[in-house]
C-alpha cells in the first residue's frame, strides 16, 4: 500500500483507498484501466473526487460475539440476526457525503475525509 496523501492510499490493481469515518474502516475504488468496476478520479490526492457514488455493503451478526460476552454465548446462546450494513456516499473535493440509505450514524451528513488513523503498535 502506498501513501499518496494523509487521506488517500494506493493499492494493487489500480485501486485507491480512503478511510471511512462512518464505518471506521477503509473503502476502495478502482480507477484507470483494469479489471472490475472503475470510478472516475480527479487526480487530486488531497481533495479526491470519485464518480459515481461509492456503495459498500456487507453483513454482520448482531449481537456480535465479543470476548466480554463469549462465555454468555456458550452458556445461553441467543439467536443472532444477520444484518445488512450499507455505506453509500459521494466523495467530492475531499469531502464524503453520506446518503440516507447508510446504516451508520453519519447517514445524511457531509464531513471531510479524515486522515488515516495511526497504526497501533
Amino acid at each position: 500500500m502506498g501513501v499518496l496523501s494523509p487521506i488517500l492510499r494506493s493499492a494493487e490493481g489500480g485501486r485507491l483507498m480512503f478511510w471511512c469515518p462512518g464505518c471506521g474502516m477503509p473503502h476502495q475504488v478502482g480507477v484507470g484501466a483494469g479489471d472490475g468496476p472503475r470510478w472516475g478520479y480527479n487526480g487530486d490526492p488531497d481533495r479526491p473526487t470519485f464518480a459515481p457514488s461509492v456503495l459498500v455493503t456487507s453483513h454482520e451478526l448482531r449481537p456480535p460475539v465479543t470476548p466480554d460476552n463469549l462465555a454468555e454465548f456458550g452458556r445461553n446462546p441467543w439467536p443472532q440476526e444477520k444484518v445488512q450494513i450499507v455505506c453509500h456516499s459521494f466523495v467530492t473535493a475531499g469531502q464524503i457525503q453520506f446518503l440516507g440509505d447508510c446504516t451508520h450514524a453519519l447517514a445524511g451528513q457531509t464531513v471531510d475525509l479524515p486522515a488515516w488513523p495511526e497504526p497501533t503498535p
